[in-house]
């Protein structure tokens, strides 16, 4: 949990203010063992994915509920936020985001 906490709270970190970032090419897996959090990190620095605090906004208003776990996966060629959220109603769904665009493109319930 405090893993997943440390990744959550680099990546709200804000982007530089008033920067445009423009696109970039598509992503190759990183050639060495890297954890959520410094791929993460080290992605927004380069302006290859969102920082979690352009997402969550979002995210947040179209599944509101309590997010318990991100993960920032290798997909598709496609960097994805996996986002699990403990709905108000108490289901726990999963969010799947692309990094790149922020845009929502998956919402799974999580059986239990």
């Amino acid at each position: 949990m405090r893993y997943h906490l440390a990744l959550l709270c680099l990546l709200l970190w804000p982007a530089a203010a008033g920067s445009e970032v423009p696109p970039s090419p598509p992503l190759a897996e990183p050639p060495l063992p890297m954890d959520d959090a410094e791929l993460a990190r080290d992605a927004v620095a380069r302006g290859e994915i969102l920082p979690l605090a352009s997402i969550l906004p979002g995210v947040e208003a179209a599944h509101p509920g309590r997010i318990i776990e991100i993960e920032l996966e290798y997909e598709r060629n496609a960097r994805i936020y996996e986002l699990e959220i403990l709905t108000p109603d108490g289901r726990l769904i999963e969010v799947d985001v692309d990094a790149v665009t922020g845009i929502i493109l998956d919402v799974d319930e999580e059986e239990d």
